[in-house]
């Protein structure tokens, strides 16, 4: 085993404070339709990679690497006989395999395998600004550790079959080598239990179990805000938390103690955080939560949220492609959203701040790599099980196909694609070609993606179900080998149906507006922009002030 300690703890902060813009989901069983539990991730980035890879298992006693920042410009095609871990990948230490490892989905973040445990991340944004603030940057300045949440997501895939498997391996790699990057909040669940584990710095970190009837929503934001000692079935932590903010400056030891503000303490007006956690808690229970106050102190957004109706992968789906659709935030109401209200302008997607009048970044990122929901159905065995749907691009405008853990092989369009160069050839760019022509006129051009995506989704949706009964017969039966080449077949042919249907709609899209148009004809404007045109010709004011 060799280990190398380097001083690359700040510039990789700086890194990844820049494209922190993540939102994730947690569902406990009982909050949805099938007793399925679930997680999401929207991985919001202008730079992350786009291309999807399967990492096979390893065999017992093969030396693992353990990378820090090793994504960009990677190649995992043929890890682990090819080890390329890119521009920026530094090897900090190595292990050794004790047993034969996972088969799981690589990814910008990696998030399932083939035992059906999945996970998501967010990583989660500091008020430096803040007194309270300074004594976090010293002790994190200090911080000399090797793992980041890339690696750690890896090797827990490759290791772990259950969350708590997951818990107790990240704790200790953390208390024993230390954290690398800024606090991440990971979510992750094997159908039976969700959980969420917040990592600070240092060896702090601090786990927290989803109610079964519950769900999680995090936004860049570190968000576990007490403990429960002494009851490790619902929250777990370094026993040693409380000394560490202690001997760093970081709590008095008087009050109550409250990890999130003590170990990553936010800025409350930083509303590109907190607005999208009030709009998800809102969403999930109308009725209980309807009047929650977005101007108020996100300390008191309740943890956990009981969802008003059981959910569905569908209904994870429309909250990752939320925009304020009808609130005083309302995206497509705005004056950067044009005529045509294109809720994806690059302008008030960027905002971290919002105002009485002003705008903040939507759940739904025009500039997001992926969307994935992974729903594990505990009940099932482990090859069909393992199931995450998942679509590149933003998510109001991206389909979901699923794809098996346990398949064989991915479809090619998967593990192609560079952000800065067109491949027609590519899922990335075969998914954002439609989207970035929605913004031609997206009041149109979103009925005209739902009219293509929504009926196949729900078919979809439906036949993966019985794909997933008929897997579980074949198993049952002692045919898992046929059981795994149907599933992989299945997802295959899924994923190259959505690739050519997307291709169609996207020659649709581009021939339909052209030039602005709608089929060649000048659509008309609407009154409501012609009244914010005219107020701020007339008052002389800035767009974003209207």
């Amino acid at each position: 085993m060799k280990k190398v300690f380097l001083a690359v703890l700040v510039v990789l902060l700086v890194a990844a404070q820049s494209v922190a813009a993540c939102t994730i989901f947690a569902v406990g069983k009982n909050a949805t339709v099938d007793g399925s539990t679930m997680t999401s991730h929207t991985c919001d980035s202008n730079s992350d990679d786009v291309r999807i890879w399967l990492i096979p298992s390893m065999e017992a006693g093969t030396e693992r690497d353990v990378v820090v920042s090793g994504r960009k410009g990677a190649d995992y095609s043929q890890f682990p006989a090819v080890k390329d871990y890119g521009t920026n990948g530094i090897v900090l230490d190595s292990y050794i395999n004790e047993k034969a490892t996972n088969q799981y989905v690589h990814a910008m973040y990696s998030f399932i395998n083939d035992k059906g445990l999945a996970m998501g991340e967010s990583t989660c944004v500091y008020d430096w600004s803040a007194e309270k603030s300074k004594p976090v940057r010293e002790w994190m300045s200090k911080s000399e550790g090797i793992w980041d949440c890339y690696m750690l997501q890896d090797a827990v895939l490759e290791n772990c079959s259950t969350a708590r498997e997951a818990i107790a391996f990240m704790a200790e790699k953390i208390e024993n080598d230390g954290w690398n990057g800024f606090c991440e909040c990971i979510n992750l669940t094997d159908g039976n239990e969700t959980w969420v584990f917040e990592v600070y710095g240092g060896t702090a970190w601090v786990a927290m179990r989803v109610p079964d009837d519950c769900v999680f929503v995090a936004a860049n934001r570190a968000r576990i805000d007490y403990l429960i000692e002494n009851d490790p079935d619902n929250c777990q932590y370094n026993p040693n938390i409380k000394q560490i903010a202690i001997e760093n400056g970081l709590w008095n030891g008087e009050g109550e103690f409250r990890p999130n503000d003590v170990f990553c303490p936010n800025a409350v007006e930083n509303m590109g955080c907190t607005l999208r956690e009030w709009r998800a808690i809102t969403l999930l229970n109308p009725e209980l939560y309807g009047d929650l106050d977005p101007w108020g102190d996100p300390d008191d957004y309740p943890l956990f949220v009981k969802p008003d109706h059981l959910l569905t992968v569908d209904d994870i789906h429309r909250f990752c492609s939320d925009y304020y659709a009808g609130t005083q935030f309302d995206l497509s109401r705005t004056a950067d959203a044009g005529d045509f209200g294109n809720v994806l302008s690059n302008y008030h997607n960027s905002l971290k701040k919002a105002t009485r009048e002003g705008v903040a970044r939507p759940i739904n990122m025009f500039r997001a790599t992926y969307v994935q929901i992974s729903q594990i159905k505990a009940y099932l065995p482990e090859e069909a099980r393992c199931l995450v749907w998942m679509g590149w691009g933003a998510p109001s405008t991206t389909y979901l196909t699923p794809v098996f853990a346990s398949a064989t092989e991915l479809p090619e369009h998967f593990g192609r694609g560079v952000r800065t160069e067109y491949d027609e050839k590519s899922g990335f760019w075969n998914t954002v070609n439609v989207q970035q022509l929605s913004t031609i006129n997206y009041r149109s051009a979103i009925e005209d993606i739902k009219e293509v995506r929504d009926p196949k989704m729900a078919s979809i949706y439906e036949q993966t179900a019985v794909a997933q009964e008929v897997a579980a017969s074949m198993i049952n039966a002692g045919q898992k080998d046929l059981a795994v080449k149907y599933l992989t077949g299945y997802t295959v042919a899924v994923a190259n149906d959505w690739f050519d249907t997307y291709q169609a709609l996207g020659d649709k899209l581009l021939a339909k507006y052209m030039f602005g148009n709608v089929n060649m004809k000048v659509p008309a404007r609407s009154d409501w922009w012609k009244n914010i045109v005219f107020e701020t010709v007339s008052n002389n004011l800035r767009p974003e002030e209207v």
